[in-house]
């Protein structure tokens, strides 16, 4: 039961940082395929360092495949928003927004991860 909750929490942690970090780099007006490289770089970079550091406390391999998913596609998401100048404008709505987007791809990961296993035990029969 403690690896599910630490799946959403580091989700939580990764999309936060992701979300955080991507905002204050990518500047509005900023060309949007450099902000989605960068964003995404920059994700992908944040999981590794966040899932190594929380991997002992929550589990290796549930962190980490989140988190990879988190950071490069919600790195490049929040870079195009940014780039746009349609990204939040408090810090404060920036890191619920980067929450949310964490927990809802761990959620999805769960829930695809469980119709796979359906779908192999009602084969097995």
């Amino acid at each position: 039961m403690w690896f599910v909750i630490g799946d959403y929490v580091a989700g939580a942690v990764v999309g936060a940082g992701t979300a955080l970090a991507v905002h204050a780099i990518v500047q509005p007006g900023m060309d949007m395929v450099i902000a989605m490289l960068l964003g995404m770089a920059i994700g992908m970079v944040l999981h590794f360092v966040l899932g190594f550091i929380l991997a002992p406390f929550l589990g290796m391999f549930q962190t980490m495949m989140p988190a990879s998913l988190i950071g490069m596609y919600g790195g490049m998401a929040f870079g195009m928003r940014d780039s746009m100048g349609a990204g939040s404008v408090e810090w404060s709505s920036c890191t619920l927004v980067g929450i949310i987007f964490g927990i809802v791809v761990v959620f999805a990961l769960h829930v695809y991860d469980r119709a796979l296993r359906a779908v192999v035990v009602e084969g097995a029969d």
